[in-house]
């Protein structure tokens, strides 16, 4: 359940520098400083990211997606941009309010597809539903072609052009419907499903007013479709498909082939795990995928690439020697391309299907390089990217020889600020595993200075942090760089990019080993003399909340702790949340198994230790890391005397996902640890004005 962030560089040079100089000059994002040399948390919300390019069949242009902030309607919007790869040019390919993403190209170049939750053109429409649209890729209007109940998930091209299919969730059944006006709402645990299948359309002639009604593909309850793509020959739809739509069912997630002609499913591979992402040969007679191969915990053990005969047969493993988790991207006539983390860097790669050789291909080491999208020829390519200490932009590339250049120029908006300094930086464990960690420093580090230090602790727990630049959320890292604290983000055993076995090392040892790492690292700048050891603090979401509950109930080496979405208590986890195969995964039991293990890695089993100032912070309806542990936490805190604060965000999931919500987590934890680190005196909430009716009367007369 890992998915792995990519990068690379742009090394041509723009070949009409005035007229490049200029297209980039109109596609930049206005700066964002004004007086203060530090990102205020609202410049940070507002900062702008591009991201999802695709390139077109022909290469010559690139379409893709920007975020922007919208406070007025307090969301983060995605619009549509295009570039053309020869000039640099780039425009605005869509508007208006809500959001438009997905993009994809039409085989002929002519159209491009995207989803969007806009205000609907058609009547009927349901409200706030992803439809699927189409518009020129010269520009012009978009036009809705589905009227869907549900959101419209994905999308697929067929060859020919005129095809596009999708898949959706079905809508209510009329019994559900029956059920609810006969007694309201209520739902059934693991029962009240509504499976996602496959339909089709064929895009509208010109003359048509309408487009033509989708055609349904695959039926039943046997299966909820996930990711699919279409035969070279257009005649077949090779998915991916799991028994329901829950999501501790992606280990049933196994390929099918459909014949569009009949509508017959046959599925052809039926391994234990996880098979996803299918992708045709050229030739259209095999089908590579994603596997576990058969991997009983493959929540950390490698995905593998394999390839099955489209009629089906035995599957063939070809990145079994290669040590990290790959993201299959599409098979073209050299072979199978694929992006995969290395460290706190990552890359594009290419393995031949006969030899089962693996060849990096893009340039230089030390890039992250993802999204990466080819030409039907697969002579060009798009991708996102950045070294260290730069922003993300848009990149076009021809593929061989390699050479990339910059098509977006989102760093711009940094013009005015001083950021820290990323560099990565290694120390050894308590049992001597070699951890890395991003180290953020001011521009003016001394080495004769000691500093205050915030560690800061990625998700996952197989996320990993990388030294690009990228707008602050949740923790305003910037800000405290610029107050005069160094800044670590340790990726802790567990992390992806460093093979399999370090992602095994926290199996049975959650929470413990975690510490031992995120200490090590702190001890280690200590030992250097940069880091004043009275000055310590940490914070972090979901996983990285958890290592710090973990270190609120058993450390007193830190000064300020903050707990976001953090588990407390692998028990009271277990049972409430939606993804319970994480703890047997890890801890390979369950409570009722072997609760030994589950006290052994659970924060409040040393809550007696604790005396460090707690923040928690949770989002309501959290069903990932379920509220219950953000209380749990608290009232042991409270009951132990320990100082603790809890916010609540209303209405929200595991991810506090709208701007001014993220406004006030930032705002939080700049006020906490200004507080512990820096001593400032929180500020005490104003008493409210006293309210009057009409003049003031004298109650003696």
């Amino acid at each position: 359940m890992r998915k792995i962030s990519f990068l690379a560089i742009a090394l041509a040079i723009c070949g009409m520098a005035a007229v490049c100089a200029a297209a980039q000059e109109a596609a930049k994002p206005a700066p964002l400083a004004s007086a203060s040399k530090t990102p205020t948390i609202d410049q940070s919300l507002e900062m702008k990211s591009a991201s999802n390019p695709r390139i077109s069949p022909d290469g010559r242009r690139v379409v893709y997606e920007v975020q922007s902030t919208n406070w007025e309607d307090n969301s983060f919007d995605r619009n549509l941009w295009i570039a053309d790869v020869a000039s640099g040019e780039t425009r605005q390919l869509t508007s208006g309010k809500k959001s438009s993403s997905s993009a994809g190209w039409s085989p002929d170049g002519k159209w491009i597809a995207f989803l969007s939750d806009r205000p609907a053109q058609i009547s009927g429409s349901p409200a706030d539903k992803k439809q699927l649209y189409v518009i020129a890729a010269d520009g012009g209007e978009a036009q809705q072609l589905t009227k869907s109940e549900t959101d419209i998930n994905t999308f697929d091209w067929a060859p020919d052009s005129r095809r596009i299919a999708f898949a959706t969730a079905d809508p209510e059944p009329k019994s559900l419907k029956d059920r609810k006006e006969k007694y309201g709402e209520y739902s059934v645990v693991h029962a009240d499903y509504q499976m996602a299948h496959l339909w089709t359309l064929e895009l509208p002639d010109a003359s048509a007013n309408a487009a033509p009604e989708p055609q349904r593909l695959t039926e039943g309850t046997a299966f909820s479709v996930g990711s699919f793509a279409w035969s070279p020959d257009g005649t077949r739809i090779a998915f991916n498909a799991q028994r329901d739509p829950d999501l501790i069912s992606g280990f049933s997630n196994d390929i099918y082939v459909l014949t569009i002609a009949g509508k017959a499913v046959k599925k052809i591979v039926d391994t234990a795990g996880p098979d996803t992402n299918p992708r045709w040969s050229p030739d259209g007679k095999t089908i590579a995928y994603q596997t576990a191969a058969g991997s009983k915990y493959f929540f950390y053990t490698n995905t593998r690439i394999a390839v099955v005969p489209a009629e089906g047969g035995t599957p063939q493993v070809l990145t079994a020697a290669f040590d990290e988790d790959p993201n299959l991207i599409d098979w073209g006539p050299e072979g199978i391309y694929f992006e995969a983390a290395q460290k706190t860097y990552a890359h594009l790669f290419l393995v031949n299907p006969e030899t089962r050789a693996v060849e990096k291909l893009d340039t230089p080491d030390h890039a992250v390089a993802f999204g990466f999208s080819f030409s039907r020829d697969f002579k060009h390519a798009a991708f996102r990217a950045a070294m260290e200490n730069e922003y993300g932009e848009i990149y076009a590339a021809s593929v061989s020889p390699w050479q990339s250049r910059e098509l977006t120029a989102m760093g711009e908006q940094l013009k005015g600020f001083t950021l820290a300094r990323r560099e990565v930086i290694s120390w050894k464990s308590a049992d001597g595993t070699l951890i890395e960690g991003v180290l953020y420093t001011p521009p003016d580090f001394s080495l004769k200075k000691k500093y205050p230090l915030l560690v800061v602790i990625h998700g996952g727990p197989t996320g990993v942090d990388q030294p690009v630049v990228s707008a602050d959320r949740y923790y305003p890292i910037e800000r405290f760089v610029a107050k005069g604290a160094l800044v670590l983000r340790p990726n802790y055993r567990g992390s992806a990019g460093y093979g399999e076995k370090f992602r095994a090392l926290n199996v049975r040892n959650l929470g413990v080993g975690d510490y031992a790492d995120v200490i090590s690292g702190v001890d280690a700048l200590i030992a250097k003399g940069w880091v004043d050891k009275d000055s310590v603090g940490v914070m972090g979401w979901s996983q990285g909340g958890y290592i710090s509950a973990f270190i609120t109930a058993s450390s007193d080496r830190f000064k300020a702790v903050s707990v976001g979405a953090g588990i407390s208590d692998w028990m009271t986890y277990y049972a409430n949340t939606d993804i319970t195969p994480f703890t047997p995964q890890y801890l390979h039991a369950t409570p009722w198994d072997e609760p030994e293990i589950y006290k052994k890695t659970s924060p409040i089993t040393y809550i007696l230790k604790a005396k460090t100032p707690t923040l928690i912070q949770h989002g309501e309806n959290d069903r990932r890391v379920p509220i219950p542990n953000a209380y749990e936490l608290r009232q042991a805190l409270e009951d132990r005397g320990v100082p603790v604060k809890m916010v609540v965000y209303k209405g929200f999931g595991h991810g506090i996902t709208k701007p001014k919500q993220q406004r006030a987590v930032m705002e939080e934890n700049e006020k906490w640890f200004a507080q512990y680190i820096w001593g400032e005196k929180p500020e005490e909430p104003k008493a409210p004005e006293p309210k009057t009716s009409g003049p003031k009367t004298d109650e003696k007369k």
